[in-house]
């Protein structure tokens, strides 16, 4: 009976040793996930020195242009320091000079526009008014001094206004003049007029005419201009406001050919 016993608990331990031996050990599962994970580690840090060997070039790229553009910049400086032939004293005496000229453009225009206010003190503010802007004298004239509505055509109350404007400005020099037409945004649309353009060029057009052909105007010196109704001073929700944006601008600026002579020397 032993005998029999003997060889069944031997067959067992040998199949026993069969069986483990056929699947892999916790060990080898270990290493294999070991590997794989220094696989991907490889490979993340592959990825990331080829994005670092991609960024060195981009910045050599960069460093090879702003190399370039400095070497252009100098030699431009290198050209324009040769080329140059005023001393520091004489760019000094140069920017004195475009002082002294913006300074007394600046007095010319100040005492302009006060000999066009003493002229016209007798007009309301609800018929003109005067005041300097960037440097320039604007004359506003509203519509209801100048033209009856839809109208071209200067009232006599308006011709006098700006016969009394023509005898002070003619007298001035080195100043040129821009007559502005401006309308408010109410639509028109007649035989004479196709639209607010039309009707603002028409009415600047015809004050033009009037300060050069009655008034002894210099042409070479004035411009008329429309400005229809893009320029407004007021809302034209009310009728004080649309009121406000029917006028003429005459803006009288100082010719500045003597103050570009100097800059641009």
């Amino acid at each position: 009976m032993k005998k029999p016993f003997y060889f069944l608990a031997l067959s067992s331990i040998i199949l026993g040793s069969i069986f483990t031996s056929c699947g892999p050990s916790k060990d080898l599962i270990a290493s294999r996930a070991n590997a794989d994970k220094l696989q991907e580690e490889n490979r993340s840090t592959m990825n990331q020195l080829n994005d670092c060997q991609l960024n060195v070039k981009n910045l050599n790229a960069e460093k090879t242009t702003l190399k370039n553009e400095n070497a252009m910049i100098e030699n431009d400086l290198k050209v324009l320091s040769a080329n140059s032939k005023m001393t520091i004293a004489e760019q000094a005496s140069r920017l004195k000079n475009l002082n002294n000229l913006i300074k007394t453009q600046n007095d010319v225009m100040a005492k302009l526009m006060k000999s066009i206010v003493d002229a016209l003190m007798n007009y309301t503010t609800e018929e003109l008014s005067v005041y300097i802007k960037d440097g320039n004298v604007y004359v506003s004239l509203q519509e209801k001094l100048l033209f009856k509505s839809g109208s071209d055509a200067i009232d006599p109350k308006g011709k006098e206004a700006l016969k009394t404007l023509a005898n002070v400005i003619k007298n001035t020099k080195d100043i040129n003049v821009v007559i502005e037409g401006h309308t408010d945004n109410v639509a028109i649309k007649t035989k004479e007029y196709e639209d607010n353009w039309d009707l603002s060029t028409a009415r600047a057009t015809s004050i033009v005419r009037l300060l050069t052909n009655d008034y002894g105007f210099d042409s070479n010196r004035i411009t008329a201009s429309g400005k229809g109704q893009f320029h407004p001073v007021k809302t034209n929700d009310t009728a004080e406001g649309r009121a406000a944006n029917r006028r003429i601008e005459v803006i009288l600026s100082p010719d500045l050919k003597e103050l570009f002579s100097l800059m641009y020397l």
